[in-house]
């Protein structure tokens, strides 16, 4: 008999259960490094006589451990399975604004992971009205977009985000004003951010070259805009100078860390200096479980050569390889700061809340992208979430693109 195919929804339950599981073993372990210690400074002062308590205790506890990390391992399939039998088969969770939010943050964490599992929710990338997936043919991209112009304006959402994230507020997004206010057409795009940004910016030239190919009428002109690692993305399929990109007039930042991400260099390193004791392996072993995506923020990287053949867990200086402006597109960036004078000690040290303004304008010590000064904007008393749905960054991009 043919086997069913598996669901969005019992995917999630599975997973949820088998990362239960997981916490266990690793509670587990801090458990038994803490016993250790704790039972080695005992012998020192009662000799073997802690012995039999050591082992009784041990046993007690790997007993009770096992048998959750057992438990919850094994009733994960099972479950999931059973969900698969009773989920309408037509129902699915990516289209569900509030789910589809969920799955955009465990993809972000191990959407690599789930890809290597084959898992249902390592949705593909594609192009998105209403939370539905749209076709690449002609027929379905008409009917999704009924006063399609030949002005298309591509939209990149960020890390552990969804298409949705545009609507920030319950306003109306960039790409719905946009369509009003002049001769464009906004297209939002969800991917999986937990993948590669190399490997989501081939499969988004892949995308694009369909799209453009099976638009309902003559594309003239693209402009790429992303939030954080979606501006990233957007810079990576540009590397691969696809036939689309010579439509490309405007690449448009919000936000993103050209230069790396503080929190993902805390993590790098902080996951080395946990390693170093029994005690607090575990939780380098979780910091270490994080996605492929992350780990590319900490310097920007955006080809494979910045991490093929690398060891992801290194802690040598890394060469981030430069990846050229298009000659014919404008590049513009925006960044942002949480408070209201930018030279504020504490700006300068936290910027939006997850990117400092230096790398979202392309500086660092070490390197100098080559964005114009007066392309830029800057936003005073705001975070990170506030560039996905601001009115000066909007007026500012209608300017631009126009």
């Amino acid at each position: 008999m043919q086997q069913p195919q598996p669901t969005e929804v019992g995917a999630l339950a599975e997973l949820g259960l088998t990362e239960i599981g997981g916490a266990a073993e690793g509670i587990r372990k801090v458990h038994r490094a803490i016993s250790d210690r704790i039972f080695g400074f005992v012998r020192l002062g009662t000799g073997p006589s802690a012995t039999p308590v050591k082992y009784l205790h041990d046993t007690i506890t790997d007993g009770i451990y096992s048998a959750i990390e057992l438990s919850t391992k094994t009733a994960g399939p099972q479950i999931g399975n059973a969900i698969d039998t009773l989920a309408p088969k037509s129902r699915k969770l990516s289209e569900d604004p509030r789910a589809a939010g969920v799955i955009a943050v465990v993809q972000g964490l191990i959407g690599d992971k789930l890809v290597e599992q084959g898992s249902p929710l390592a949705t593909e990338m594609s192009v998105r009205v209403d939370g539905r997936r749209i076709e690449l043919d002609r027929w379905s991209l008409a009917k999704a977009y009924p006063n399609a112009q030949s002005h298309i304006v591509v939209f990149l959402h960020g890390l552990v985000e969804s298409e949705r994230a545009w609507r920030l507020g319950g306003r109306p997004t960039y790409a719905q004003r946009l369509g009003q206010d002049g001769p464009f057409t906004g297209v939002e795009i969800r991917y999986n951010s937990g993948l590669h940004i190399s490997e989501n910016g081939r499969i988004l030239s892949d995308l694009l070259t369909e799209l453009v190919f099976e638009w309902p009428v003559k594309v003239q002109s693209i402009s790429l805009v992303g939030h954080s690692m979606g501006g990233l993305v957007s810079r990576s399929a540009c590397v691969t100078e696809a036939p689309w990109t010579r439509y490309v007039r405007h690449v448009v930042t919000l936000g993103s860390p050209h230069t790396g991400a503080p929190l993902e260099k805390l993590a790098h390193f902080g996951s080395a200096a946990l390693n170093l004791a029994p005690e607090t392996r575990p939780f380098a072993t979780l910091l270490r479980r994080r996605s492929a995506g992350i780990r590319d923020l900490r310097f920007g990287s955006l080809v494979d050569e910045d991490w093929l053949d690398r060891s992801p867990d290194s802690l040598k200086a890394q060469v981030v390889q430069e990846v050229p402006f298009l000659p014919d597109a404008q590049y513009y960036f925006v960044t942002a700061v949480i408070t209201k004078n930018p030279r504020n000690p504490l700006g300068r040290v936290i910027g939006d809340g997850l990117v400092l303004v230096a790398s979202a304008g392309g500086r660092s010590r070490t390197r100098t992208l080559p964005f114009e000064k007066e392309n830029g904007l800057h936003l005073s008393k705001a975070n990170h979430f506030t560039l996905l749905n601001h009115e000066a960054v909007y007026e500012h991009l209608l300017k631009w693109l126009a």
